[in-house]
């Protein structure tokens, strides 16, 4: 897959490593017991992650019924099941250290992770809540390493409401919990700015989708 990541100038770490969460990630309160923390720059040094993935993950395109007819999905995905080896020891780390940092609010691990790359602006996801499974009456949270080209995450109230945007750069976390998946609905807009190639890695608990 001929996809080419610019690093970021930005991030001036020579090591791939996940930094601290702790006090960096930043909460930020939406409406009833909704709420999303950011930890800007959470990998370091991740475009050596970004390449990997690329390469070894068995990307496909999903495909869906819209009114009389059956269109590709804008996005290529792979979903990782408790329990299956995931393609790179970068992300088992990753997953580890949310269920730790969580653990107190969550009380259980995140155990799977859903893969999807975004190839250019085009590519994009529609409002949405990960409602499948036990989210759709219980609280939970869905974490996302976000990894490459910098894309725009939109949440908006879903009885209507104004709508909040998180910009998302090379190697952030966005955890979207509480009531999020069943009171918000989220977004990944196209856009028509020249963007490149982008990843995101969300981590769920077991019996959410």
């Amino acid at each position: 897959m001929d996809l080419a990541l610019q690093g970021s100038l930005l991030d001036l770490a020579d090591v791939m490593t996940l930094r601290e969460l702790g006090a960096a990630v930043r909460r930020t309160g939406l409406t009833r017991g909704a709420w999303v923390d950011v930890r800007p720059g959470w990998l370091a040094a991740g475009d050596e992650l970004f390449t990997a993935l690329l390469r070894d993950v068995p990307w496909h395109a999903e495909r869906r019924h819209m009114y009389d007819s059956v269109v590709d999905v804008p996005r290529l995905t792979k979903f990782y099941a408790a329990g299956e080896t995931l393609p790179h020891p970068l992300l088992v780390e990753a997953r580890d250290a949310l269920s730790r940092h969580y653990a107190p609010e969550l009380g259980e691990p995140f155990v799977t992770a859903g893969l999807c790359l975004y190839r250019d602006g085009r590519d994009s996801v529609a409002w949405h809540g990960d409602r499948i499974g036990r989210s759709r009456d219980q609280d939970t949270m869905v974490a996302i390493l976000s990894i490459g080209s910098s894309r725009t995450l939109a949440l908006r109230p879903r009885d209507g409401g104004p709508s909040r945007r998180f910009p998302l750069a090379h190697g952030d976390l966005v955890v979207m919990g509480g009531s999020c998946q069943r009171t918000w609905d989220h977004c990944i807009p196209k856009t028509s700015a020249p963007v490149g190639p982008r990843i995101s890695v969300q981590f769920r608990v077991a019996g959410v989708r």
